[in-house]
């Protein structure tokens, strides 16, 4: 057997890695794209991808010069419209919260369900009822326990020589004046204002409230005030706004030279006000009508007052008070032995 040359055994090497390189360059010419094509593939790649972010851009765009739009009528039309919107949208809104007094009666449980109802579609919304008793009631606890809102549950009796008998006239003597007091101390001793900012309304459970009424009170700077129907022997009694927009005198047939002439469901005060005047409260001892005025004296004038309800001139809340029930037949049934089952609460 020859041997070969070690010449020839290098030139052999490089001849057969020549034509590896060049059958490797031939596979990976005919897999691959050149690089004109290979361009034009990703770029096609890159068009698929962005299609739908540019068309979500034209959308957005297209909301956009709508937005735009919509903002110009609406200064056009209704100034402040563009600026209640956003505010109504934002999630760091002013908290409403609603003071209500009640005590024991067969209608009690009727009218607080009424209101839950009402209240239960207001956003940022806090509920306090305060019981007319000197400890808070199974039934009480127990619907505020189901009613889904938030809610903070007090009692303080009234003293025995300032309650309401049995058949007297409902405007006889001041009612829910302790239990209102004790939600505004409550407020000032656990409502941080710097942080959480807040309305005070005084919602009796006797009352019909309108849900824009609550939107029209949630930005009250001082104390903000509008009608209140079916009231004072009236069909309403209001605020008179003057020309100017200030507050100049009250609608009232009964007194209305009060320096406050007006229901407990017709202003609401900012809780800052509440805050900064730390003794303001209503007064027991005052004359017939002038409980409203007892606190509102001590807090505003009546100039500063805010007119809501385009400037007052609409009906947002009624004072319907629910009718005393007639027990005619069930004491007719309690004679016959057949009382009602006292088991089954009303």
């Amino acid at each position: 057997m020859a041997r070969l040359h070690p010449r020839k055994l290098v030139i052999a090497y490089f001849l057969i890695s020549f034509l590896g390189m060049i059958v490797l360059m031939i596979r990976y010419g005919m897999n691959c794209p050149d690089s004109r094509s290979g361009n034009e593939d990703y770029r096609s790649i890159l068009a698929k991808e962005e299609s739908p972010l540019k068309q979500r851009e034209e959308e957005l765009n297209k909301l956009e010069k709508k937005l735009r739009t919509l903002d110009i009528i609406l200064r056009r039309q209704f100034p402040n419209a563009v600026e209640y919107i956003s505010q109504v949208l934002d999630d760091d809104i002013p908290t409403i919260y609603a003071v209500t007094p009640t005590h024991t009666r067969h209608v009690q449980k009727a009218e607080l369900t009424r209101l839950s109802n009402t209240f239960l579609h207001v956003k940022n919304f806090h509920w306090i009822v305060v019981e007319d008793s000197v400890a808070r009631t199974p039934l009480v606890t127990n619907f505020l326990a189901q009613t889904g809102l938030k809610y903070t549950h007090l009692n303080i009796a009234t003293p025995s020589r300032y309650k309401m008998g049995e058949n007297d006239p409902h405007w006889l003597k001041p009612r829910g004046v302790e239990q209102r007091n004790l939600a505004v101390d409550w407020l000032r001793e656990n409502v941080n204002v710097n942080t959480s900012p807040g309305v005070v309304y005084f919602a009796d459970d006797d009352n019909t409230y309108s849900l824009q009424l609550f939107e029209e009170m949630r930005y009250t700077k001082r104390v903000s005030v509008w009608p209140v129907g079916i009231t004072g022997g009236l069909k309403f009694e209001r605020p008179i706004v003057g020309d100017i927009g200030k507050v100049i005198g009250w609608y009232a047939a009964w007194r209305p030279q009060r320096p406050f002439a007006m229901d407990m469901a017709g202003f609401a005060v900012n809780l800052k006000l509440l805050v900064d005047h730390p003794t303001a409260a209503f007064d027991i001892t005052v004359k017939r009508g002038y409980l409203e005025s007892s606190l509102l004296s001590q807090l505003v004038k009546m100039e500063e007052l805010e007119p809501k309800a385009d400037m007052c001139t609409k009906v947002l809340v009624w004072h319907t008070r629910t009718e005393k029930p007639k027990w005619k037949e069930e004491d007719a049934m309690i004679a016959k032995g057949k009382p009602s089952d006292p088991r089954v609460e009303v």
